[in-house]
């Protein structure tokens, strides 16, 4: 794995720009496996004797990404029962220690560290925005343990020590780009994200796209997580004239976007709207009145018509209730216990350097179609689907690509600049660093 701990290494770039949790998360920053790292070390405290094995779940259960993390937990308690119910792993039962987020990258830090150092778990499954997840990495890779990370994200990364289970940029943005231009013949698009790692470095990247294909982009707004004014954002656009909106806004955001795009008259028919990070679960807490006919890019869709799909779907509403929806990144989720407990049997030990060397080839039979693990980058194999948001608030798949083996750093692509990306997204992180240490500043003069 030497190029992966390159890769890891380049990853690691923008570490003291994204992380705000103090002296804790300082510390890991620099660590690797094998060194000193806050919370006494990398030795593993896992306790293997008894009937039952400790896994940890991180997931926001509260704070503006809730509306979509609540639902990850879910569905990996539907995993864990499954697996319990077929003799748990290496015959042992699965004991869940969970751990609220709370949407706040610091949080993510400093609980993901107790999952680690206090309760002793094998392995720990969660985290939604990649500002969650750059702040848990130095905290994984400190202690040598391993997450599992469920969500679609912009790539530019390969740890050691996770096993990415959604799409990175191959997988998901390049598609959507490619489709927007050759099927909806879209050669002027308006970027607006959320402020952080994801949608920054994520624009950079489509950027670099739209120069190779000759699109225009006629616009490039952010707006804090959790933000409900787009007054401004959605006149711009308005006023822009772009064939099509490339959407990375995260959490309840998308709420108030989609309802300020509407009242200025803008539909899916003149202005489509192509989000990476609205599902079935966020389209319940939008409205489909409000999004019918616009256009996701996902791997996966509730509407997928195979055995796998519909034994899932049935499973998750017999649990949960048969008004409940199931979505990608929570299928990616549940993919990714399944995946653990393959990778563990393989290895006939629960040693994280023992797992990691069996995930090369480890493969689960999901929902969206058997997906793969690359044991050089720890991604796994997707099949890209345009997807088209109906008066039901479900999706149905109007475009399907091929399977798609995992180019998180975009080698294959000549266009590509990951360099150019990754600072695009320091810079911007730098930038928001400094604005909250001046409004702490501003805070303590009041008082």
């Amino acid at each position: 794995m030497g190029e992966l701990h390159q890769r890891r290494t380049r990853s690691l770039r923008t570490c003291s720009a994204l992380i705000a949790a103090g002296a804790l998360l300082l510390t890991a920053c620099g660590a690797r496996a094998g060194e000193e790292a806050v919370g006494g070390g990398t030795e593993s405290c896992v306790d293997v004797d008894g009937d039952s094995i400790k896994i940890g779940f991180i997931n926001s259960l509260s704070g503006t990404m809730a509306i979509s993390e609540a639902t990850v937990n879910d569905v990996l308690h539907l995993a864990a029962e499954e697996i319990n119910d077929a003799g748990g792993v290496l015959g042992k039962q699965l004991e869940i220690v969970e751990e609220d987020g709370a949407s706040e990258p610091a949080t993510f830090a400093e609980r993901s560290e107790r999952l680690i150092v206090q309760e002793c778990t094998a392995a720990v499954f969660g985290g939604w925005t990649s500002a969650s997840r750059k702040a848990m990495l130095p905290v994984f890779e400190g202690h040598d343990a391993l997450l599992f990370y469920p969500t679609q994200y912009e790539g530019l990364e390969a740890s050691e020590n996770i096993i990415y289970t959604g799409a990175t940029t191959n997988q998901q943005i390049v598609p959507a780009l490619d489709y927007l231009l050759e099927e909806e013949g879209a050669e002027s698009l308006y970027l607006v994200g959320s402020d952080y790692v994801f949608p920054r470095a994520a624009n950079m990247i489509i950027r670099q796209w739209a120069e190779e294909n000759g699109v225009e982009i006629l616009g490039e707004d952010y707006t804090p997580l959790g933000s409900t004014d787009f007054t401004t954002i959605a006149n711009q656009l308005a006023s822009s004239g772009a064939d099509a909106v490339f959407n990375t806004l995260n959490g309840d955001s998308n709420v108030a976007f989609f309802r300020q795009y509407n009242s200025l008259g803008l539909d899916a028919e003149t202005t489509p709207v192509l989000s990476v990070s609205i599902a079935e679960e966020e389209i319940e807490g939008i409205g489909a009145s409000n999004i019918e006919g616009q256009l996701t890019s996902w791997n996966y869709y509730q509407t997928l018509e195979n055995q796998q799909n519909e034994d899932f779907v049935a499973a998750f509403q017999e649990k949960y209730g048969e008004g409940r929806v199931t979505s990608d990144v929570m299928q990616s989720a549940y993919n990714s216990l399944h995946l653990w407990a393959a990778m563990v049997e393989e290895a006939e030990s629960f040693d994280v350097d023992a797992v990691r060397d069996a995930a090369d080839g480890t493969s689960f039979a999901a929902p969206e179609g058997t997906v793969t693990i690359d044991g050089e980058n720890q991604h796994v194999t997707k099949t890209p689907r345009i997807g088209r948001i109906t008066a039901d608030g479900l999706i149905d798949t109007i475009w399907e690509g091929e399977l798609t083996d995992p180019d998180p750093f975009l080698e294959t692509y000549s266009w590509a600049d990951e360099e150019e990306a990754e600072e695009y997204a320091q810079e911007a992180d730098e930038a928001d660093e400094d604005g909250a240490d001046e409004d702490s500043d501003e805070g303590s003069d009041e008082d």
